[in-house]
Parts: C-alpha cells; structure tokens; sequence
C-alpha cells in the first residue's frame, strides 16, 4: 500500500471541480487519510516545486500555485502513486486523453487542476510538507476487500 499527496489547484476550486475529482479517487477506491483547504504561500511553494527551480515555467508555476485556495489531499491504495498518475492524464491539458482528469477537464498546458506526488520518496516527503502528523488517520475500511482480491489472505 502506497501513500501520495494530491493537490487539486486554484483552477479546480475556482471552476467549482473538486467534488468530482475527489470522488473519482473515492470511487476507484483510495483511502482518504488526510484532507484540507489552504492557501499555500510562496514560501511553501517554491519549497513544494523546488525541483524546478531555474526552469522556464517556475515562477509562472509560483504565481499560479499562490493565486487561490488550494486543496490537499493524502491518498492511501495499493500502487496509488501509478494508478493516481494514470487518472491525472498528461501534465498539458491539451494532450490529455479523454476520460483522465486532465483530459475531461484542463486544456491549458499551464492551468492543469491537479498534482500527485511522482514516486515514494516525493510522496513522503510532500505529505510531510502539507500535513502534520496528527492531520493524518490511519483506519480500517469495511469495503477494502471488494476494492481489491483478497482471496489469498493478502492483498493481490
């Protein structure tokens, strides 16, 4: 079981989107540990997109990650950081397939709605950076065996 951070943008809340998104996640079946609307500052973002520091796009990214209220989300599944990048769709709206977040939602290639940690470490890290620990909770899901095969005891 892997944990990812998610965060739905100012474009998602502005254009009214997160209770779809949110429930996409619900409904493919991830754990909602962690949740929250927040204004991140530039502070916090520019820790957050660090890796991009000097590209391009960083301080456009910057301005647009600061512009709105924000929602972050912490999301627990088995392979959730693949399976979250999958439904995401492509970073450029314009090229996203259709029937991913981005491809039914986004056409922009700079207003893109939504991002998802990209492996383990990133996820760690990130969630660490949006949540405190006491934010987070851990608890058993009665529907987790219809979610995934657990006809050998483990999750398969």
């Amino acid at each position: 079981m892997e944990k990812t951070l998610i965060i739905l943008k100012p474009d998602a809340v502005q254009r009214r989107l997160l209770g779809k998104i949110i429930a996409r996640f619900e409904e493919k079946g991830f754990q909602i540990l962690g949740m929250k609307m927040t204004q991140i500052s530039e502070s916090l973002a520019r820790k957050h997109y660090a890796p991009h520091e000097g590209k391009d796009f960083f301080e456009p990214l910057i301005r647009y990650t600061t512009s709105a209220p924000v929602v972050v989300m912490a999301l627990k599944g088995k392979n959730a950081i693949e399976i979250v990048r999958k439904m995401m769709g492509a970073t450029f709206g314009s090229k996203a397939e259709p029937g991913t977040i981005r491809g039914d939602y986004a056409v922009s290639n700079r207003f893109n709605l939504i991002h998802g940690s990209d492996s383990p470490a990133s996820a760690e890290k990130e969630i660490g950076i949006f949540f405190k620990k006491e934010e987070l909770f851990e608890y058993n899901l009665t529907d987790i065996q219809w979610v995934y095969d657990m006809s050998t005891g483990d999750i398969i």
